[in-house]
């Protein structure tokens, strides 16, 4: 009995209450682990957030922002993802539009938030990036980049607009002003082909397109198959260059320098005339070539593309209204 008794003495005291300095330890020492997990877990998400390629990567940083959407600020960007993206979760994307039609059911895609496709499409303008190197960035298929990039159709033409520039005074009733640009394409395998997109002009295989511009400089028309000749009427007029030999075309009258025959002079009015509206188109081929500063048309476009290239371009036009801020800050006097 005396052994057992020793031997219960030697053993651990389970009634006993630990001293108040050891309790405080191991809660000062649970507290600084919760701290260090903490700070861990921020390290984890910020490596997360430096390791994937989207916009929160480079948000505040305005030149980053501008290298790789041509928007002038994070801010401004920002502020045209505000008026487009309630917009979003109603999109329908080429590819599923049938079984959108169909269903009567959007399927939204998780591979990326939308506000990531949208800085990835806007990269895809800026830099004209391939989908192969943007599928490597954004840890995506190279299909999910297709879908994102392959747009649908927008209506763009605007009928009356309510301010009208000083500068236009002399040509109030003018709705839209008129100028066609080409872009370098690559060489089509069939000759049929090529002598359809040829162009002598360019000694190239390119794509053609006809561009308008409101008069306060925003891009309110694009190609041919928008149907402007169906939206004029006579009330109206358009400005061209002298180019545009459409009098029989159009249902509006058209300003337009004047022409000069062999051996002819223009008169005085007609000298004045073509300088007033040589002033004023200057400004529609300053956003042809703005709109050619994204590297997308900077260089020869590729065919894989050719099939969304008319909605390509067209956002290309329309974001210069967004882009830099107001295009006509001061119209030449």
């Amino acid at each position: 009995m005396e052994e057992n008794a020793m031997e219960i003495d030697r053993g651990h005291d389970y009634c006993s209450v630990p001293e108040p300095a050891a309790l405080d330890l191991s809660l000062c020492e649970n507290e600084e682990l919760k701290r260090e997990i903490e700070d861990l877990w921020k390290q984890l998400e910020q490596a997360k957030v430096n390791s994937r390629f989207g916009l929160q990567r480079f948000a505040g940083f305005d030149e980053d922002i501008r290298f790789y959407t041509r928007f002038a600020t994070c801010t401004q960007m920002m502020a045209f993802w505000e008026q487009i993206e309630p917009s979003t979760h109603r999109m329908i994307r080429v590819t599923s539009s049938k079984v959108t039609r169909e269903t009567g059911l959007y399927v939204k895609t998780l591979a990326l938030p939308a506000i990531d496709e949208f800085f990835l499409f806007m990269m895809h303008l800026a830099l004209g990036l391939k989908q192969k190197d943007l599928a490597h960035r954004f840890h995506v298929h190279q299909t999910t980049v297709s879908r994102i990039i392959t747009l649908g159709k927008v209506p763009l033409f605007s009928f009356r607009f309510l301010y009208l520039p000083e500068e236009f005074e002399n040509f109030r009733d003018t709705q839209v002003i008129l100028d066609c640009t080409e872009l370098c394409c690559q060489t089509l395998s069939s000759l049929l082909l090529q002598s359809e997109v040829f162009s002598s002009y360019k000694s190239h295989c390119t794509f053609k397109a006809l561009i308008g511009m409101a008069p306060h400089g925003a891009v309110t028309f694009l190609f041919k198959q928008s149907g402007i000749i169906d939206v004029l009427t006579p009330d109206m007029a358009i400005m061209v260059d002298k180019g545009f030999v459409i009098d029989n075309l159009v249902p509006c009258k058209i300003h337009r320098p004047a022409f000069v025959t062999k051996g002819t002079q223009m008169s005085t009015g007609e000298v004045r005339h073509t300088q007033s509206v040589a002033r004023l188109r200057v400004h529609v081929e300053r956003l042809i070539r703005r709109v050619k500063e994204h590297k997308l048309f900077d260089a020869v476009i590729h065919l894989s593309i050719s099939g969304s290239i008319n909605q390509l371009f067209a956002v290309s036009c329309l974001l210069i209204n967004y882009q830099n801020g107001p295009f006509v800050k001061a119209w030449a006097q």
